[in-house]
């Protein structure tokens, strides 16, 4: 895959879905919930792929702000404050040509380790 630069990043009213547009013309809508749990940050996928973490109770998170990082990547702040994830232009790209495959191995996750995209009450 040549490098993707976006035309376009919009966040939905209600602050649950980002739609980014890509030079070739290429849409992708990504909700809040799977950046926030597919973060590239290391408190989520950690340092290698053994530490990586499954974040569950992430349905109901929204996006609070996001800020350039140079010319590269943009960070989100969600409203449960994780802030750490630096999401390049490359892996936005990434989330959104994968989104099926990608949120349905979440999901198996999930299941697998019996925890819940609802919060804990």
């Amino acid at each position: 895959m040549s490098e993707r630069w976006p035309k376009e990043l919009r966040v939905s009213p209600d602050r649950k879905l980002l739609t980014i547009t890509f030079d070739n013309d290429e849409r992708f809508e990504l909700s809040a919930e799977m950046l926030r749990v597919l973060s590239p940050s290391a408190e989520v996928q950690g340092h290698s792929p053994d530490q990586r973490i499954t974040v569950g109770g992430k349905r109901n998170v929204a996006i609070m702000k996001m800020d350039p990082i140079g010319h590269y990547a943009v960070r989100i702040t969600f409203d449960d404050m994780h802030d750490t994830g630096l999401y390049s232009w490359v892996y936005l790209y990434k989330l959104g040509s994968e989104r099926a495959t990608l949120w349905q191995n979440y999901l198996d996750e999930l299941n697998e380790k019996g925890l819940s995209r609802d919060p804990v009450r």
